[in-house]
């Protein structure tokens, strides 16, 4: 009973002896000697009401005492009967304390009593829900943490039986819808010149092909075209086919047609999104990529941006100019409707970037607008064909990124040559000023692209950007011909790309230098572009003789006193392909607090994916990389551990 309720009670008994007393004592006092007589009655009915309370209260107490030892019990019976597991530990994860379901259902029958779980389980530092694997099923574990009478710190765990929602959850996951197009990436090319009895033998080895790749699934496959197909399956049978790697493309590219032409396939994978709208989004930007990226390769969308397999194919040139020449004619309407034209490269620009630039501005200067070549003189690897142009058209043509960003309206336009990334661009503070974007580029479009564009002009199929820009130049409207300056501009960056016509090319890249040639290009003065100074060859001489080989790879290390040292890296890595059993070389060149690694292959081992391994990217034949806070020998060790993983 509470102090309160103890207190009211002995005044209500207070208040009755004054009530008995007082009219006792008051009919004394007027003379009446047998008037206390009255008061006891009330005396004896006073003790009785006071005894029966003390009595009430003595009951109480005995109830309550009992009460609190039946909960006590209850409450231990309820933890040992609770349907789920229930263990005290003390700081150390010692078990000291557990009930019957813990120590039957989840401990299979062990005495746990001073068994740690921390040499078992790895708890969460916050007290937090945490999922955990034991023995085969899925319990959701939740703590509480207090200190006993001692101070140590004691902690309780109840343990909840999770399986079934896990096994319904992922069931959920497997189950959910995915969307993956399939692209024939030269189904024109190769049934165009071929007899019928072969078409219809591709058409069924394609159809025989798309079968098999969704027979095992409980999915679904539509032709939505010639060379495009469209399956939705369930995301267990997706998680299959990637663990797979996507045999898919092997199967295509074991296909030949005639004996001459070899089938691919472009991949695009759309799961995770809400609906089957959101899925087919994300294939169609997938596919977008793969096919960017030069085709034969599936690319998947992930929230860390995408996952490629595949890839290992030179891309197939298209033969078809009904895309270049729409292109065309949209750009050449984007630089009329401008009052001025910017053209910019990538940092550090070389022939196929600058003279990229200068062959467009020679189109652009017939069309009656003002352009300006933006490019730092100071940095790039083409001071030889920026002199050239100065001493032929002057050396108003030319404008630095500081000077190009004061001078750029909000009704110019920025044309920027032979780079996609907003990381690679000359001057991004640029870019983010300009409201028209032109981008043309030929590298494997990368996951970080410039975005922010009217048109974006890509064919990862091309030697160069300069072969692009010849062949814009055909369907350009212009006054009169190109000057022979410009057309030695674009010559020598399709010879720089294509290592003077040996490598990624073409039926359109000779085309585009038999285009040149009628501009009256001349190719002793391209060829003089690329004369190097006698310290620059022993240089590379040294840097050649100085390679170790590492099976089918050769690596060497640049000193970081070279002349030109960005040229001459990359010339080596050309050069160290010379050895025999080499198929792809590597030089590394410390500049500007960075690792520059550069590169070089004949295609039989695509260097581009070695080159993302380590945050770079480039061609399937010629790529690079930069890494940060590390030595020569770290990236060297970097490299030979992405190389290793090749192999295996």
């Amino acid at each position: 009973m509470k102090p309160k309720v103890n207190a009211r009670i002995w005044l209500l008994a207070f208040l009755l002896v004054l009530a008995v007393l007082l009219p006792s004592a008051l009919l004394y006092w007027r003379g009446d000697p047998f008037g206390f007589l009255y008061c006891i009655p009330g005396a004896v009915i006073i003790c009785i009401g006071i005894s029966m309370l003390l009595y009430s209260q003595r009951n109480q107490l005995n109830y309550i005492a009992k009460l609190d030892e039946s909960c006590e019990n209850a409450k231990v019976s309820a933890l040992q009967q609770l349907p789920m597991g229930f263990c005290v530990i003390d700081s150390k994860g010692v078990v000291v304390e557990y009930n019957q379901y813990f120590q039957e259902a989840i401990m299979g029958g062990d005495d746990m009593f001073g068994v740690s779980l921390y040499d078992r389980i790895q708890f969460k530092t916050a007290l937090e829900p945490q999922l955990i694997l034991w023995n085969g099923r899925f319990y959701q574990l939740f703590r509480t943490s207090y200190q006993d009478p001692s101070g140590d710190q004691v902690h309780t765990v109840f343990w909840q039986d999770q399986t079934d929602l896990e096994v319904l959850r992922q069931e959920h996951k497997d189950s959910r819808p995915c969307v993956v197009l399939l692209v024939v990436d030269n189904y024109e090319d190769m049934i165009q010149s071929i007899k019928e009895r072969s078409r219809l033998a591709a058409g069924v080895s394609i159809e025989q092909l798309m079968e098999h790749f969704v027979e095992n699934t409980t999915g679904i496959l539509r032709r939505l075209k010639n060379d495009r197909f469209i399956a939705i399956l369930e995301r267990k049978h997706i998680d299959r086919i990637i663990s797979d790697k996507f045999q898919i493309l092997d199967e295509a590219r074991s296909i030949t047609v005639e004996g001459r032409n070899t089938l691919t396939l472009s991949i695009g994978v759309g799961l995770g999104g809400a609906t089957l709208q959101e899925c087919e989004e994300l294939a169609r930007q997938s596919l977008d990529m793969a096919l960017g990226r030069g085709g034969d390769q599936a690319a998947i969308k992930t929230e860390n941006g995408f996952k490629f397999f595949g890839g290992v194919s030179q891309g197939v040139e298209r033969k078809y100019r009904v895309k270049v020449r729409a292109t065309a004619g949209k750009i050449q309407q984007h630089i009329m409707d401008s009052r001025a034209v910017y053209l910019m490269g990538h940092r550090y620009g070389d022939l196929d970037s600058i003279g990229g630039c200068c062959g467009l501005a020679g189109a652009i200067r017939l069309m009656g607008k003002t352009v300006r070549v933006v490019c730092d003189p100071k940095k790039n690897m083409s001071q030889q064909l920026i002199s050239l142009v100065q001493k032929e058209v002057g050396a108003g043509l030319f404008i630095t990124p500081e000077q190009a960003v004061d001078a750029f309206t909000d009704d110019s336009l920025l044309i920027i040559v032979d780079t996609h990334s907003p990381d690679l661009i000359e001057s991004p503070e640029l870019y983010e000023k300009a409201k028209y974007v032109v981008v043309i580029d030929h590298h494997r479009k990368k996951e970080n692209y410039l975005q922010k564009v009217l048109e974006f002009y890509h064919d990862p199929n091309s030697s160069s950007a300069c072969e692009m820009i010849t062949e814009l130049l055909q369907y350009f409207k212009l006054s009169d011909k190109v000057k022979p300056i410009y057309a030695d501009c674009l010559l020598s960056g399709i010879t720089l790309d294509t290592k003077n016509f040996v490598m990624r090319t073409g039926v359109h890249t000779f085309e585009a230098a038999a285009y040149l040639r009628s501009l009256n290009a001349d190719t002793i003065r391209v060829r003089n572009l690329f004369a190097g100074s006698i310290e620059a060859y022993r240089s590379r001489t040294q840097i050649v003789s100085n390679a170790e080989i590492y099976g089918r790879f050769a690596i060497s290390e640049v000193p970081a006193d070279t002349p030109s040292v960005r040229l001459v890296a990359s010339q080596a890595a050309d050069e160290m392909l010379g050895i025999s059993g080499v198929d792809a070389a590597f030089t590394l060149c410390e500049m500007n607090d960075m690792i520059n690694i550069s590169a070089r292959s004949y295609g039989t081992v695509n260097v581009q994916l070695i080159m993302e391994a380590l945050g770079g990217g480039g061609h399937q034949s010629m790529a690079a990389a930069q890494l940060r806070d590390c030595t020569v020998e770290e990236a060297k060790e970097e490299l030979l551990g992405v190389l290793k993983t090749l192999e295996d």
